[in-house]
C-alpha cells in the first residue's frame, strides 16, 4: 500500500450495504477445504508455545521453522502464497496472448507488451538507446525556466504506485485525481511530495544503518551513470545524492503524511506562487496538462514549498544529473542486464536484503499487470473466480455489516447524536466483491511489440491522462483501484467503499469448503477490518457523503482517541528488534481496524450459529477455530533489512503483532486459557475497544 495517507488503495465500490439488518446462511460449501480438514494447517502449529504467551509462534511457528523465504523475495507471507498462485495464472494467461497470432485489441496489447519485455536479445542489443531520448531533452536544459517546464512532463498520476518496476516516489511531485474532501460531488487533483529514489526521508537524514544506506545508495548512482556513459559519474553521484537530502529533509514524516487535517489544503495557482516560490508554477502546470486547472490540493505544503525553493536555489548542473540519474533508475528494468541487475542489486538485495532477482517471467507478469491489469484481470476472474465464491463472500460481507451497526447500537459510552451519524454512514457504505462493474478502456495505450521501455514509459503517461482526464466530471463511484488479480482489500475514506478482489477470495483466507469459524477468522476479520477504515482514525473524520467532517460530539471523539492512544502506547511497547520499536502511531489506523474488525467478525460468525454451540472439529473449539483463522492470516518470515524497512514505512504492523490483536478480545482469554502473568495477558480494563 501506499504511504500516503488518503492513497493507502482505500476506495469507493459497488452494491449498497443499506437495510442489512438479519443475518443470512451460508450456501453449502465444497467437500474438501484447501488446509487441513477444516480450513486450518493443523501442522504448522507450535504447540509447545503457551498461546498466551505468543499466540502467533503457537499459531504459526511450525510454519516458521519449516518455511524458508524464497530466494527472490524479501520477505514471505500469505499474502506472498496467494500472490504466486495468482502470478502463475497470469503467466498463463499473457503467455496464451503472447503466442496468439490472431489476436486483437486488448488481449493483442497484453501479448505485445508481454512479448518486448520478454525479448532479451534485443533489448540487451540496443543498451540505453531507448532512453536516449530523454537524456537528451535533460541535457539540453539551458535555464531554470526550462527546468520547470521539463518537470511538468514528469508528473504522473498516482506517484506510480500501480508500476510495480517503480519502486517510489522518485519523481519530484506526484499527482493523483480523486472526490474532493470539501465538496464530495467533484474530483480534486491532489499533489504529493516525492523526488527520493529511497523509501523515506529517514533514509536520508537519520544516522547508523541509513548513513551505510546512504553510502550504498551513491555507489548505486554512480554505477547506473557509468552504465549510461555519463562522464564523471563518482562525482556527479555526490552531487545528486546531496539534492536528494536536501528533498528529504524538506518532506513531511510518516506522521505528518498521515494527518489528513494537515492534507486538506486547497491552493489556488496564485497561492503555488505566493507559497512556493522558486519553481515557475505556470510553466510546470501548462507542461503537466493542467494549465486550465485552478485549484490544487497540496497534501505536504511544507514539502511543496521546500522543494519547489530547491528549484529555484541549487545548480542546474545538480539539478540535470539528478533528472538523469532518476530516468535511468526509473527505466533500468526495461533496458539492458547491466541496468536491470543495477536496479536490483541495490533496491532488492541491499536495500531489502534479497538474494536473488525474480525471474523474467515474473518481472514480465508485475510489469503487465501494472500496464495493462484490468485488461489481464477480466480474462482472470472468467476462469478463476466461480460465482459460487462471490456468492458465499456477499453473505459473509452483509453479516458482517450488520454486526457493525449492532456494535454502534450497543455502545455504553456513544451518545445518541454520534451514532445516528455512524448508522448513517454504515448505511452509505458500498461493497465490491471480485472485480469491478466496467473494466478499463484502454485504447487510447498504444503498445509495441518490439519497445519494452516505450511500453512503459506510454504506460505511466496513459495512466496519468486517464486521471487528469476526470478533473470536471463527476466522480465515478464504480472505478477499481485494485486489479482482480492482486492479493489485497481496500477502502477509501473519501467515497466510503470496499474492494475485495478476486485474489484474495482464496484459501486460506477464503475457502467455500472451510469451516465457518475459519472463514469468518480469516477473511471475516479482512472484511471487518475494512469496514472499520470507515470508522478508524482517519476514516472517523469523514461523514457519510465523503467529506471531510467532524460529525463526532466532543465527549465521544474524547472517549474515541482515548482509546487509540491506548492502542498507539500498546503497539509503540513492541520490539521488532532490541533497537528497533513498532510505531504505533504510524500504524494505528490498521491497528484500530484489526482490533473492531476481528471483534466485528466474530459476532457475525456467533450470529450464524442461531444461538447453538459451535461443534467440536480435531478437538479445537469454534472459538479456537475463529482465532486460528486470523492467526494464520498473518504467518510471515522477513529478511531483517525488509523488516527494518517495514517498521519503519509500512502503516501495517509486521505479521506477529496483527496475529497479537486478539488479546483485546474478551472471548480469546477463555478460548485459550489465557491467565495472568502471561505475556500476552491484560488486564480486562486494559483491552482496547475501540468500537
Amino acid at each position: 500500500m501506499s504511504q500516503m495517507i488518503l492513497n493507502r488503495r482505500f476506495l469507493l465500490l459497488s452494491g449498497g450495504a443499506a437495510g442489512l439488518a438479519g443475518c443470512l446462511p451460508s450456501p453449502p460449501p465444497p467437500a474438501r477445504p484447501v488446509f487441513g480438514t477444516f480450513g486450518f494447517d493443523i501442522a504448522g502449529m507450535d504447540k509447545a508455545v503457551v498461546p498466551g504467551d505468543d499466540f502467533f509462534a503457537y499459531a504459526n511457528g511450525g510454519w516458521v521453522k519449516t518455511t524458508e523465504i524464497p530466494a527472490d523475495r524479501s520477505a514471505y507471507n500469505t499474502f506472498t502464497l496467494l500472490t504466486e498462485k495468482a502470478e502463475g495464472r497470469t503467466r498463463a494467461i499473457v503467455e496464451e496472448m503472447a503466442a496468439k497470432t490472431n489476436a486483437a485489441g486488448d488481449q493483442k496489447k497484453i501479448g505485445d507488451f508481454y512479448t518486448a519485455f520478454m525479448e532479451e536479445a534485443g533489448i540487451e542489443q540496443r543498451g540505453v538507446t531507448p532512453l536516449k531520448p530523454e537524456l537528451d531533452a535533460i541535457a539540453a536544459l539551458t535555464d531554470k525556466a526550462g527546468l520547470s517546464r521539463y518537470l511538468g512532463t514528469t508528473l504522473r498520476a498516482d506517484v506510480d504506485l500501480l508500476n510495480a518496476t517503480n519502486y517510489y516516489t522518485e519523481r519530484l511531485f506526484g499527482l493523483w485525481v480523486s472526490q474532493d474532501m470539501n465538496t464530495p460531488t467533484s474530483n480534486a487533483p491532489y499533489l504529493v511530495q516525492g523526488g527520493l529514489g529511497m523509501p523515506d526521508r529517514a533514509f536520508y537524514v537519520d544516522g547508523g544503518a541509513m548513513a551505510e544506506m546512504r553510502t550504498a545508495y551513491k555507489a548505486h548512482i554512480a554505477k547506473i551513470l557509468a552504465l549510461a556513459a555519463v562522464a564523471d559519474a563518482d562525482v556527479l553521484a555526490g552531487r545528486i545524492l546531496a539534492l536528494e537530502v536536501a528533498i528529504a529533509r524538506a518532506h513531511a514524516t510518516q506522521e505528518e503524511t498521515n494527518d489528513v487535517a494537515k492534507g486538506n489544503n486547497h491552493w489556488s495557482r496564485a497561492d503555488f506562487a505566493a507559497k512556493a516560490p522558486g519553481l515557475d508554477w505556470a510553466g510546470y502546470f501548462d507542461s503537466a496538462g493542467l494549465g486550465a486547472q485552478q485549484t490544487f490540493v497540496v497534501w505536504q505544503p511544507k514539502a511543496i514549498t521546500g522543494i519547489s525553493a530547491l528549484v529555484g536555489s541549487a545548480s542546474l548542473d545538480d539539478w540535470k544529473a539528478y533528472l538523469t540519474a532518476r530516468a535511468i533508475d526509473r527505466s533500468s528494468p526495461f533496458l539492458s542486464k547491466g541496468f536491470a541487475d543495477a536496479n536490483f542489486a541495490f533496491y532488492g538485495a541491499q536495500l531489502n536484503g534479497t538474494p536473488e532477482q525474480q525471474p523474467r517471467w515474473k518481472r514480465g507478469v508485475n510489469a503487465v499487470n501494472a500496464a495493462l491489469g484490468e485488461a489481464v484481470g477480466k480474462i482472470y476472474v472468467e476462469r478463476h473466480f466461480p460465482a459460487s465464491s462471490k456468492a458465499r463472500a456477499d453473505v459473509m460481507v452483509k453479516n458482517i455489516v450488520a454486526a457493525f451497526g449492532k456494535r454502534i447500537e450497543a455502545l455504553a459510552w456513544m451518545t445518541p447524536q454520534t451514532k445516528a451519524r455512524a448508522q448513517a454512514k454504515l448505511k452509505t457504505l458500498t461493497v465490491a466483491i471480485g472485480y469491478p462493474k466496467a473494466f478499463r478502456d484502454y485504447s487510447a495505450y498504444d503498445v509495441r511489440r518490439d519497445d519494452a521501455l516505450g511500453n512503459f514509459q506510454r504506460s505511466s503517461l496513459f495512466e496519468y491522462r486517464r486521471n487528469i482526464a476526470k478533473l470536471g466530471k463527476p466522480v465515478n463511484h464504480d472505478a477499481w483501484y485494485l486489479l482482480p488479480q492482486q492479493v489485497n482489500a481496500l477502502n477509501v475514506p473519501l467515497e466510503n467503499g470496499l474492494q475485495f478482489p478476486a485474489a484474495i477470495l482464496e484459501a486460506p483466507f477464503f475457502d467455500p469448503a472451510a469451516d465457518d469459524a475459519v472463514n469468518y477468522g480469516a477473511i471475516g476479520g479482512v472484511i471487518g477490518h475494512e469496514i472499520v477504515h470507515s470508522f478508524d482514525s482517519m476514516g472517523a473524520l469523514f461523514d457519510e457523503a465523503g467529506k471531510l467532517d467532524n460529525w463526532w460530539q466532543p465527549a465521544d471523539l474524547a472517549q474515541f482517541n482515548a482509546a487509540g492512544d491506548a492502542l498507539v502506547a500498546q503497539y509503540s511497547a513492541y520490539k521488532a528488534f532490541p533497537d528497533l520499536s513498532l510505531n504505533g502511531r504510524l500504524t494505528l489506523g490498521e491497528n484500530i481496524a484489526d482490533v473492531a474488525g476481528l471483534a466485528t467478525a466474530y459476532d457475525a460468525w456467533k450470529a450464524t450459529l442461531g444461538g447453538k454451540p459451535a461443534p467440536v472439529l480435531d478437538g479445537f473449539t469454534g472459538d479456537q477455530r475463529f482465532f486460528l483463522g486470523w492467526a494464520q492470516n498473518y504467518r510471515s518470515k522477513y529478511r531483517e533489512k525488509s523488516l527494518r524497512n517495514r517498521v519503519l514505512t509500512d502503516v501495517h504492523a509486521p505479521g506477529p503483532w496483527r496475529a497479537a490483536t486478539v488479546r483485546n478480545l474478551d472471548a480469546w482469554y477463555p478460548a485459550f486459557d489465557v491467565k495472568p502473568g502471561q505475556a500476552l495477558y491484560l488486564a480486562p480494563d486494559k483491552r482496547v475497544k475501540v468500537w
